[in-house]
């Protein structure tokens, strides 16, 4: 009989969901120091680039294989190269070292996108939404805790000792995941190509998934969208704040940690379509705030609504989306990731481009314009 989820192991799912995709995070406040560790090299500048080119890469290439492979194994096995990538980042001699080392960093941080669809498999249907949201609190709290404990040691110590520790970290992780995840071979197994493949039919197929990338993408965008452009409101008049101040609304932004095991668990009594309505409006009202009050307590205010709006979009979404194709749950979660991510990093090029022209509120009204876009699709023809 395959092992029930426990509030226990949730509680491990979760908390290696944040480890793991924290390292992504880890190198951006420290990049000043890399740079200057390695004489002043651009091409140091590229590892967040690389990072996030790697975490691409897994999306596209390692988190179809838990449809095909027990995933226990797999989330091991990426566990022990992410250690070893990251103990070869903190000794790097070389700036071609550090970004081959960032990219590997970034494809095996997909541990965590791993676990969310066994967490919902594993999960009873009613129960779904709320183990889901579980799992996504600790998720985002690694993407929002990340840039400040890295901050903060490359402040006190030393670039390197941060990758050294994270190593550290994501060797303990791997010992617990190791004796905590159960053996859950899977129903079938499929040729590596033909997972591939698999995926643009699965788009085709699902228009309900189709619908939750484009809402989520537009929900994820509005949330790069702020967050690319902050730290330039901050260094600006009046403020005139440094970066430290803007790694700090990060912590502001935990409330969306609280709220997401509770979205869904009202996702699973009353449905995910109103909960997402709601998240959509919490966005659209984070950034009225933004334009209309940007002072620190209304960019407070805004990033608490726009944290939380994005998690109750994103928790119930992945309610929707686990439900379609039981055997395919990693490959639907590679479709919605992917389409997500590439829609974050459209809305962090065009706010630059929006702060470069038209400053702030050029920035408040793009956010505006494509969360409504995402309420749009959201209030679209709902079959499928």
């Amino acid at each position: 009989m395959p092992q029930q989820l426990t509030r226990a192991l949730t509680a491990v799912l979760a908390l290696a969901a944040g480890l793991s995709v924290a390292n992504i995070y880890y190198n951006q406040p420290m990049l000043g120091l890399m740079v200057a560790d390695f004489a002043g090299s651009g091409h140091v500048r590229l590892v967040p680039a690389a990072t996030q080119l790697g975490y691409a890469l897994g999306l596209l290439l390692l988190v179809p294989l838990g449809d095909s492979m027990d995933r226990r194994h797999l989330i091991v096995g990426q566990s022990v190269i992410l250690v070893a990538a990251l103990a070869a980042a903190a000794a790097a001699p070389s700036v071609v070292v550090l970004l081959l080392a960032s990219l590997i960093i970034g494809a095996t941080a997909t541990i965590a996108q791993q676990i969310v669809p066994l967490a919902a498999e594993m999960a009873r249907p009613e129960h779904r939404g709320r183990v889901v949201g579980t799992v996504m609190s600790g998720l985002l709290a690694g993407i929002l805790l990340a840039r400040t404990v890295s901050g903060t040691v490359g402040a006190y110590s030393h670039w390197r000792v941060m990758f050294a520790a994270g190593a550290v970290v994501a060797a303990l992780m791997g010992v617990m995941l190791f004796f905590t995840l159960p053996r859950r071979p899977p129903e079938q197994r499929y040729p590596y190509v033909d997972l591939l493949l698999s995926l643009g039919s699965l788009t085709r197929s699902q228009p309900a998934l189709r619908r939750a990338v484009l809402i989520q993408g537009a929900m994820f965008a509005c949330f790069s969208i702020f967050w690319t452009t902050l730290a330039l409101l901050l260094q600006e008049a009046p403020f005139h704040l440094g970066a430290d101040v803007a790694g700090l609304f990060g912590i502001v932004g935990l409330a969306g940690v609280a709220i997401a095991p509770v979205a869904g668990r009202l996702s699973d009594k009353r449905g995910p379509h109103g909960i997402i309505g709601a998240g959509i409006f919490l966005v659209l009202a984070a950034f009225a705030i933004f334009a209309v009050f940007p002072t620190l307590v209304g960019l407070a205010l805004g990033v608490v609504l726009l944290d939380t709006g994005v998690q109750m979009s994103m928790i119930s979404n992945q309610s929707v989306i686990f439900g379609l194709v039981p055997t395919a749950r990693n490959r639907i979660n590679t479709i919605y990731m992917t389409g997500m991510f590439l829609a974050g990093a459209a809305g962090s090029a065009a706010a630059g481009i929006a702060w470069t022209d038209w400053g702030w509120r050029g920035v408040s009204g793009l956010g505006i314009a494509v969360g409504l876009a995402g309420l749009a699709v959201h209030l679209s023809k709902r079959k499928g």
